[in-house]
């Protein structure tokens, strides 16, 4: 995956795909190689504010807007109780799960919006009403770049790395 930023002169669907796909990278990158204890460790009072947990909730995140809400397949919707455990790696979670499990998540969103490539395209997406797949890509962009940051600061603190 590319880090580099779009063009600052792309067509906006360029734009706003490819500002989505340079904070996913990051994501992967912040991810990878941390060990099973750097993983799950809670460097901040919230509970879900690891490396894993946030990894995990991105996985849930790229499956609920863009198969769940803009495809409109919400067949595999998770259990209550798997909500509750959203941003809890799993006893089998390894970092190189979590960014796989991640990274098919991605290749998933990537494969709806190429299907229907319009960000006029509007859905419903239940209490905040109709949403457009622009509004979607917009979402996503800072809900990504917002974790990216987390995982910026936790893994400064756990092992130094730094950088996006």
């Amino acid at each position: 995956m590319t880090m580099d930023h779009p063009d600052t002169t792309a067509a906006e669907f360029e734009m706003l795909t490819r500002f989505l796909d340079f904070y996913r990278a990051v994501i992967e990158r912040k991810a990878a190689g941390v060990d099973a204890e750097g993983l799950r460790a809670r460097l901040v009072p919230s509970e879900g504010t690891t490396i894993g947990g946030i990894v995990k909730h991105l996985v849930r995140v790229e499956w609920w807007w863009f198969t769940a809400v803009f495809a409109g397949d919400r067949t595999d919707m998770p259990t209550p109780e798997e909500r509750a455990l959203e941003f809890i790696p799993g006893p089998s979670d390894s970092a190189e799960s979590l960014v796989a499990a991640y990274r098919a998540a991605c290749d998933e969103s990537r494969r709806v919006v190429a299907e229907r490539p319009d960000l006029d395209a509007t859905v419903s997406a239940g209490r905040r009403g109709a949403v457009s797949l622009r509004w979607i890509l917009v979402h996503m962009i800072e809900e990504t770049a917002r974790h990216a940051g987390h995982l910026d600061l936790l893994r400064e603190a756990w092992d130094g790395s730094t950088g996006d």
